[in-house]
């Protein structure tokens, strides 16, 4: 008689952690050597003997056939990482990817580790959008995935992983997946900073949009630096589609079948935020091509005001022009009323002129 085993529910959304002034968003100090962050062993899904070196980490984890180990690293020199490489056997590419950062969103297999890439992502509050301004701000999290641990490297300020630490610490019966449940929490935390990025965005596009046919229409420096900052935000969320369909295959070991319905729900999130990309930057193309439209229209305007103030001035110049020649037989040269009527003439014509103009639309 079988039975069928419940899964623990998927994580809760995680609160996100204001940055202070000179700290880190982890809780590190900005004067403090970079390296390990936190260093633990997780037997049944339970946090043991606090915080370890890593080597004591690894023996007491291989101790326990139940347990793993989970090292965070937060921008680590190549010397810092070099014995943890040598400790977990990392392949040397991916140390080198781990170390130098700058990275697409992947998910590579080295014999029995798998190492994935994820570019984390947060909202840069401002109170007016300009043509310089910070929208998005991007790091990286790179994840190295053993059988019996797991390690986590950090690279900016986006994507603080001490939070993510707690709430699976929280939840034991989702730790005792292993590794895998560490794998899938980083990824779910950056997904939904994702959709929190996307939620964001959409007030700035909105902004935009009704500005755009606004009586003073947006500036064009403004769409395209939020297109600009959007193009960063899309390199993060769409290569992220083929690790994640990935990881919900049956090709990877290390991955159980219980943790891949966990990939599932993360890899329909990204989904969600890969269409609302798409629909801002569609929109954002055609915004920005309705404001040059707009500034093309205005420069004609202007052109054609200009083109009928010289058209109505062209009257009085040409009838002084005439005038001002000084020959001596002119019709009405002489004549006591020729001044008046030529002014009246004058004013008259430009009048007309001027009406002539307005009807047509030109002033």
């Amino acid at each position: 008689m079988s039975t069928t085993r419940r899964l623990p529910a998927p994580l809760p959304s995680l609160p996100r952690r204001r940055r202070t002034r000179g700290r880190l968003d982890g809780g590190q100090s900005l004067g403090r050597p970079t390296g390990v962050v936190d260093c633990a062993v997780y037997e049944q899904g339970v946090r043991k003997h606090g915080s370890l070196p890593h080597s004591e980490a690894m023996a007491a984890a291989r101790d326990h056939g139940d347990a793993f180990v989970w090292i965070g690293l937060y921008q680590p020199s190549e010397a810092e990482f070099a014995d943890i490489a040598a400790e977990f056997s990392l392949h040397p590419l991916a140390v080198e990817d781990a170390v130098k950062a700058h990275q697409r969103p992947k998910l590579e297999r080295y014999g029995d580790t798998l190492f994935a890439v994820f570019k984390t992502a947060r909202y840069v509050e401002h109170e007016v959008l300009t043509g310089t301004s910070e929208v998005i701000e991007t790091g990286e999290v790179m994840v190295f995935v053993g059988a019996e641990f797991v390690v986590t490297v950090r690279h900016g300020q986006p994507g603080s992983l001490a939070e993510v630490r707690q709430a699976l610490e929280a939840r034991p019966e989702l730790m005792r997946i292993g590794p895998a449940a560490v794998l899938y929490a980083i990824a779910d935390r950056v997904v939904d900073d994702y959709l929190a990025v996307a939620d964001a965005l959409q007030d700035d596009v909105d902004e935009v949009e009704a500005a755009v046919f606004s009586p003073r229409a947006t500036d064009s420096q403004r769409v395209y630096q939020l297109k600009r900052e959007l193009l960063e935000f899309k390199r993060a969320v769409l290569p992220l589609a083929r690790p994640l369909q990935a990881l919900t295959g049956a090709e990877l070991p290390l991955i159980p079948a219980e943790a891949r319905q966990y990939f599932r729900d993360v890899e329909d999130h990204l989904e969600r935020v890969a269409e609302q990309v798409a629909g801002f930057d569609e929109l954002l193309t055609g915004i920005l091509n309705a404001t040059l439209t707009q500034v093309g229209i205005q420069q004609n305007n202007d052109m054609r005001k200009i083109s009928a103030w010289v058209a109505i001035g062209a009257i009085p110049t040409a009838i002084a022009a005439i005038y001002g020649m000084n020959f001596e037989h002119m019709p009405e040269l002489h004549w006591m009323y020729g001044y008046p009527i030529m002014i009246g003439v004058t004013l008259t014509l430009c009048v007309l002129l001027y009406l002539a103009f307005r009807r047509s639309g030109w002033l």
